[in-house]
């Protein structure tokens, strides 16, 4: 095999455009190029050049990928939200069903990887497979929306740690009340330990990656164990699997268990993280995807072993809900502390969850900066070339990581005046990726069921044109795949529509979901911006470098 530059740049085309390419002729099989090499001819395929140093291998990216899922020990912090709307039965089956869905979602996700394996993901993702009319535009959007919902996760996952930290506090001190600018500056200092983290320990993340793989599956075991053994009391299997609650009033209980569906979700939510690290990684169009299915297997079926540990050992769901730690909404603390009847014991298990916490804030950070730095790279934001530079000796986008975070603490001053409109801005998260995931699924469906995809096979002996519609390595063919690509785009449409619900009906300014407003300030920013200037500068993906020749 050998590789040959083609002069010139390329863009997507159909089936019909490389067709019309010309072929050349065959040229001798030599020696076959390194682990490298492919890697970087899968990106030249894509217009890139290789400029983000490898340095994850699959164990590694898993454990990225875990650690920015943290499902299990999510679970007891959305205890509330599934309790609330749906009851111990409802929680139970629309995990279940979000398992299902999530892993759908995630699995058609890594075929769109594993065609185009960059970091950035969707909105590359969605100009390769939109109508040349509109790809430009579809594409911008998507930039935005990807980047404001990670965004909103880092600050989401900086703050859950810090009121954590302050509830396991207040546990084990009764006379103690945390104030808000105690938590502003806890979420500060956990965003000073990601950026440190992110830019001094780059190049020995990939190792602590298997530490804190380790620590993700023992810290599952050591925090239940302890708290399904020793429980004095127990929920019975009738009381669990038959049991729901309309918490929040809505006409239905099925419109209740749905509306409490988002909290399963937040748990089994950022898969995409390993796609946007997809530059660093070894062998990434097959590597990615695998890591992706494997994450979503893993940490979802330890969620479930969570969820159902909690459900048993909560008899008394209104003791706990009314409990100190509950009351500052966290109520999975008093689980604990009933469960093993010691505050040494409790403090201890906690503290896991914590951990995990800090941890996934320095993988979040990590992720949203690739997304910056790969948009910036394609001249999609404000001061773009700044956005793209890379450390000449580190390879990590630098400025990148300082936009996030300088925009994460500025987010965290308005904790301070009001945790109400803090939680505002926060509430994107879930609706922007989730948006983003069902769209370029639902384009990719289009593309599937119209043909429009060829096999590697086919292109034998043409050359490629940047951004061309192949399957990659991770692929699943015929009608089971139509299917399940089907299935992901119904699921994501009923997360969509159901993430702007909020947990009550008729509720107040402090419990209203803002999602659906703060996601559409978003489009309409973009759409501004995109109208008033970036159209003239934003053409899609660069194409940096001409596609190989493969033969």
């Amino acid at each position: 095999m050998e590789l040959h530059a083609v002069k010139g740049h390329g863009s997507v085309g159909s089936r019909n455009n490389v067709d019309e390419v010309r072929k050349t002729p065959h040229v001798l099989e030599s020696e076959l190029p390194s682990a490298d090499q492919r890697d970087a001819q899968a990106l030249a395929r894509l217009g890139k050049k290789p400029v983000l140093k490898r340095r994850f291998s699959f164990i590694a990216m898993l454990g990225f990928t875990c650690t920015v899922l943290v499902t299990w020990e999510v679970i007891p912090i959305i205890y509330v939200t599934g309790l609330t709307n749906g009851g111990t039965a409802g929680f139970a089956y629309s995990y279940l069903f979000a398992l299902a869905g999530s892993l759908s979602i995630f699995t058609v996700l890594g075929e769109m990887a594993s065609i185009a394996p960059t970091s950035g993901g969707q909105y590359h993702w969605t100009y390769m497979l939109a109508p040349a009319s509109c790809r430009k535009f579809f594409s911008y959007i998507m930039g935005w929306l990807v980047i404001c919902g990670w965004q909103a996760l880092v600050a989401s996952s900086a703050y859950l740690s810090a009121n954590l930290i302050l509830t396991l506090v207040t546990m084990n001190n009764p006379g103690y009340s945390p104030t808000q600018w105690q938590g502003t500056l806890l979420y500060w200092a956990l965003m000073a330990v990601a950026i440190i983290g992110n830019l001094y320990s780059s190049t020995i993340l990939p190792k602590l990656e298997f530490f804190i793989l380790a620590f993700h599956i023992l810290g599952f075991f050591a925090f239940l164990i302890p708290m399904v053994y020793l429980c004095p009391q127990k929920a019975t299997s009738t009381e669990v699997w038959t049991q729901f609650n309309n918490g929040g009033d809505w006409p239905t209980m099925a419109l209740s268990v749905f509306v409490g569906l988002i909290g399963s979700v937040f748990a089994n939510n950022g898969t995409d993280c390993a796609v946007h690290m997809a530059e660093e990684t070894k062998g990434a169009d097959y590597v990615i995807p695998w890591c992706v299915v494997a994450t979503s297997v893993l940490n979802g079926l330890l969620g479930l072993g969570t969820l159902l540990s909690m459900l048993y050992v909560t008899p008394n769901i209104e003791a706990v809900l009314d409990s100190p730690t509950g009351q500052l909404g966290f109520p999975f603390m008093q689980v604990v502390l009933d469960s093993v009847g010691s505050y040494a014991g409790a403090t201890v298990m906690i503290s896991i969850v914590i951990a995990m916490f800090i941890f996934a804030v320095i993988a979040f950070l990590a992720t949203a900066s690739r997304i910056v730095f790969a948009f910036g790279r394609d001249k999609g934001l404000p001061f773009w070339q700044t956005m793209a530079k890379v450390h000449p000796k580190t390879a990590i986008p630098n400025y990148a990581i300082y936009v996030i975070t300088g925009v994460a603490c500025f987010v965290g001053l308005i904790n301070i005046g009001s945790a109400t409109a803090f939680n505002i801005i926060l509430s994107i998260g879930i609706s922007s990726l989730y948006s983003s995931y069902t769209i370029t699924e639902l384009l990719l469906l289009w593309r599937r069921v119209r043909g429009d995809i060829r096999i590697p096979s086919e292109m034998a002996g043409y050359t490629w044109e940047a951004n061309e519609l192949v399957w990659g390595p991770f692929h699943i063919p015929g009608v089971l795949g139509i299917a399940l690509n089907a299935f992901a785009v119904c699921y994501g449409t009923i997360v969509i529509v159901f993430c702007f619900f909020p947990t009550t009906v008729n509720p107040d300014a402090a419990h209203m979901n803002w999602a659906c407003l703060i996601t559409a300030a978003v489009i309409f920013f973009a759409v501004a911006y995109y109208m008033l200037y970036a159209k003239k500068v934003y053409q899609g993906p660069v194409v940096e470098i001409a596609p190989y020749q493969i033969s």
